[in-house]
């Protein structure tokens, strides 16, 4: 390599790294010689091969590579660095004749730019500055693809994550409230599904007169009276942290203190209980409006029942199971209209903080023994208002 001229100090392009290949000593020296003094930071290598070599120890911006060079002369060096992945896009300046036919092998082989000899040092640095940009542009393009791939990547496994979540989240939502399904959700434990046994408290509630009714009105008028009631009920049942184990026609059953556990269970159940009916108290006037006469009766117990998941794949039920569900159910079915019974453990979880009246023991149907059965007639004077939870 020689130089024709020497030229104005251009604007330094610091951190640069130039791989300046070849064979003869004085030309790699000249090189760094032009190239040093510009900011530019030089590595020379006297073949081919350890130019491929060097390649694979550093990372370097762009590669000045001169032709004639003896065993792998720059063409076929030239086509070894674009045939390997690592390095196929890395800026190479082949040093060539002036020959047309040399400059038309450089670029079959992937130069993606060339320099004549003799050289001028303005051109020379002016090409380098050019793919250096671009070397370090495409870098940069490379890195944001890969962050964009990797945040893609989060991406997908976040959302995959979210659907999972609402998947669990619709299946606990068909017998727990929100707030208690968001709850497990959280914690990711769904232990609580499997068999076990807890002393809750059990709500039974139906319509008084529904029988009939739904024997005599339209199918489309037995749904919308149904519809409204099942609207009220079911918004109660959440706002009291109730577990909803089903809708039958109806009738509902709830219970508390499972899952999640409810120390003060008879009182929030009887307090939600005392809303229902002034929400069904609502509801029956406009249904007497529209010539149907229907009462609200409610049944609430308290005792050990084994709970779990029930069903098969594709459609399972959070259930009690116990003689506080036959309780709770009979005392419901022994209700008038706008009575709220409870069992004498119910009775006992209120403290007084509620009026009550005994009824006395009564045969249930299906239990063995007399019941002694209290009706709630309302909060007494001193009591708080209703704990809904929003």
């Amino acid at each position: 390599m020689t130089t024709a001229s020497v030229t104005p100090t251009l604007a330094p392009l610091t951190g640069v790294s130039v791989l300046v290949v070849d064979d003869l000593e004085q030309n790699r020296k000249l090189m760094h010689a032009v190239l040093e003094p510009r900011g530019f930071v030089v590595r020379s290598e006297p073949s081919g091969a350890a130019a491929l070599h060097a390649l694979t120890e550093t990372d370097v911006d762009v590669v000045l590579l001169d032709v004639l060079m003896p065993e792998m002369d720059g063409y076929e060096t030239c086509a070894r660095i674009k045939a390997d992945p690592r390095t196929a896009l890395l800026p190479v300046v082949m040093v060539t004749a002036s020959g047309t036919q040399e400059r038309l092998r450089a670029l079959e082989v992937g130069a993606d730019d060339f320099i004549t000899k003799p050289f001028d040092q303005a051109e020379l640095m002016a090409r380098v500055r050019s793919l250096a940009r671009v070397k370090r542009l495409h870098a940069t393009v490379l890195e944001q693809a890969a962050a964009l791939e990797r945040w893609n990547t989060e991406l997908e496994s976040r959302v995959e994550a979210q659907v999972e979540d609402l998947q669990r989240l619709n299946r606990l939502r068909r017998f727990l409230s929100p707030q208690i399904a968001g709850l497990i959700l959280e914690s990711g434990d769904e232990s609580f599904l499997e068999s076990h046994r807890r002393d809750i408290t059990t709500v039974f509630t139906d319509l008084r007169g529904f029988t009939a009714f739904a024997e005599t009105a339209e199918p489309e008028e037995t749904t919308s009276v149904l519809r409204e009631y099942h609207a009220v009920l079911g918004e109660l049942v959440f706002a009291y942290e109730g577990t909803l184990e089903h809708f039958a026609g109806d009738g509902l059953m709830v219970f508390f203190n499972d899952p999640p556990p409810c120390p003060d269970a008879p009182e929030r159940a009887v307090r939600m209980a005392l809303a229902m009916r002034d929400r069904v108290d609502e509801l029956a006037a406009s249904w007497r409006r529209r010539g149907h006469d229907l009462g609200f009766g409610v049944g609430i117990a308290q005792g050990y029942a084994t709970l779990g998941r029930v069903g098969f794949e594709g459609r399972w039920d959070y259930a009690a199971i116990g003689t506080v569900t036959n309780v709770a159910a009979r005392l419901c079915a022994a209700a008038a209209a706008r009575q709220v019974l409870i069992s004498p453990r119910v009775r006992a979880g209120l403290d007084g903080r509620f009026e009550t009246r005994s009824l006395g023991p009564l045969e249930l149907r299906g239990i063995a023994r007399p019941l002694e059965v209290h009706e709630v007639l309302g909060l007494s004077d001193d009591a708080s208002t209703p704990k809904e939870e929003a």
